[in-house]
């Protein structure tokens, strides 16, 4: 993990996202590229016939404000001994990120932001989802995967190789298995290729599939989930309530990592 991109604005959870974002580039020799959007949508407005316009005055102070702040986090980040890049766009956050994360090997947000999981299957690259406040400190001690045989889960699984390497504790859990997918057995061989020797921990469902995983997560300490996200022909589950869902809206679940 070479290339991390982190989005940063002014909102509660950026020291986090930054502070992360330079850990991992530290342990990887990396580069953190810097995005600070100011989404002009945000700033169109209907008139009473159906036409649109833009609110100029609101979107110049927007852009001054957001400008200001692009100066402070170059300014804080030519202090520390992490090579980085500013950029900034106007493009709606999402596409934004999607756009920029093109040639990156990692995006870092926070889960309040509320567009991790679309960005994560808008994007082919890996999002880190964090809980606001609280960066993921590196190395990662304690990590869990959630394995139900699928291609997404086997797409977040290699995308999270490099940060279990120096993992103490590596749990494949599993609550369904899914018929016709790749066998739990399948994963474990594939982490100890990379030296991670993992464990496999098949939980009874208590409540539902992503009570029960938040349960197992809880019981291992787990500073990582990591695990596919979903969309498509379960985009239904994705938007009202599937696993993915329900761990972005959980306060107290750990970093996740999710790939499709």
């Amino acid at each position: 993990m070479r290339s991390i991109l982190v989005n940063a604005d002014r909102k509660p959870g950026n020291d986090a996202r930054i502070d992360t974002a330079l850990g991992i580039a530290r342990q990887f020799n990396g580069h953190v590229s810097v995005l600070v959007d100011t989404p002009v949508t945000r700033y169109i407005a209907m008139d009473p016939m159906g036409g649109s316009y833009v609110i100029s005055d609101a979107l110049e102070e927007a852009r001054k404000e957001d400008d200001a702040a692009a100066a402070k986090f170059e300014t804080r980040m030519a202090r520390d001994d992490v090579p980085f890049d500013i950029l900034r766009s106007e493009d709606d956050p999402v596409s934004a990120l999607a756009n920029a994360a093109r040639l990156a090997d990692l995006v870092v947000l926070s889960r309040s932001g509320g567009f991790a999981g679309e960005l994560a299957l808008a994007s082919g690259t890996p999002v880190l989802a964090l809980p606001d406040g609280k960066a993921l400190e590196m190395p990662i001690r304690r990590a869990c995967i959630a394995w139900d045989g699928g291609e997404q889960a086997a797409s977040a699984l290699r995308a999270s190789v490099p940060l279990l390497e120096s993992c103490q504790v590596v749990k494949v859990i599993s609550v369904i298995e899914k018929p016709g997918g790749f066998p739990a057995t399948d994963a474990l061989r594939y982490l100890s290729r990379h030296g991670i020797h993992a464990e496999f921990e098949e939980h009874e469902r208590r409540g539902s599939t992503e009570e029960t995983l938040a349960i197992a997560a809880t019981q291992a300490h787990a500073e990582l989930m990591v695990m596919g996200a979903y969309g498509k022909s379960r985009v239904r589950e994705f938007l009202f309530g599937g696993v993915t869902a329900y761990f972005l809206g959980e306060a107290n679940a750990p970093a996740l990592l999710l790939a499709h």
